[in-house]
């Protein structure tokens, strides 16, 4: 496996369980539906141990543009395989939103509420306020972030550039796990924590583009914060712990 494929992988697989369990909670008669903020940040917990659990040993499981660029600008990661990786954490979590989509496809259709359709994709704010919305993604990618360099620092202590696989796989996959799920519960009430560049606009590309009734706006005027304000986050992340 290459290291494409691997971050494909781990971010389709990211995007499949852990938009999956969005949309099993909030489409009309599913199983879980209504269960709640609980089973929501559970499951995306789970989610990234799953992506974690099967890029990591290929390509340290990034599966998230903030963290490959919060990498490269601590000097942890080559810039040369930034535009890689972050091609391939898009395509797999375009491919991810799909297979949402495929699974609960009569489910999107026995829903109404357009705005629940898309949160199966994308996120979006509690309180629409951009300014407040881009801080919230800020804290949350930098918590992600820093707790990450913490975390993984013991297993790059020494390696070169190019030949390390420094990343979310470096530190076992049940630690970015649980980190998640603390972001989720503690941090996702105003945004839906996207902390995740690719996790946002790939899947926001497939609502846009795949058939479902009564669809209702992919909130292209709210794109930019999921994307802009987590590598801003991690950004600031790394040049704190390059700090101290």
């Amino acid at each position: 496996m290459s290291e494409f494929i691997a971050e494909f992988l781990g971010t389709m697989l990211l995007i499949l369980l852990g938009n999956g369990v969005v949309a099993n909670v909030v489409l009309n008669k599913t199983k879980g539906n209504n269960s709640g903020w609980i089973v929501i940040t559970m499951g995306w917990g789970l989610a990234v141990f799953t992506g974690v659990a099967v890029a990591g040993p290929v390509s340290g499981a990034h599966i998230n543009p903030a963290v490959t660029i919060g990498l490269a600008v601590a000097g942890m990661f080559a810039w040369s395989k930034v535009g890689l990786f972050i091609a391939a954490q898009m395509l797999g979590a375009a491919m991810g939103a799909f297979l949402v989509w495929l699974m609960y496809r009569d489910h999107f259709n026995s829903t109404e509420d357009g705005g629940a359709k898309l949160a199966c994709f994308s996120t979006g704010p509690a309180i629409r306020n951009l300014g407040s919305n881009a801080i919230s993604e800020v804290i949350g990618a930098f918590v992600l972030m820093f707790v990450i360099f913490y975390l993984a620092g013991p297993s790059f202590e020494g390696a070169g550039v190019e030949g390390a696989k420094i990343g979310l796989g470096t530190l076992g996959a049940l630690p970015v796990a649980l980190l998640v799920v603390a972001i989720g519960l503690s941090l996702g009430g105003t945004t839906g924590y996207a902390i995740n560049p690719a996790r946002d606009l790939g899947p926001r590309i497939m609502h846009a583009i795949l058939p479902m009734d009564n669809k209702g706006t992919s909130d292209w005027g709210y794109s930019l914060i999921p994307i802009v304000a987590p590598i801003a986050g991690a950004v600031i992340a790394a040049a704190l712990f390059m700090f101290l």
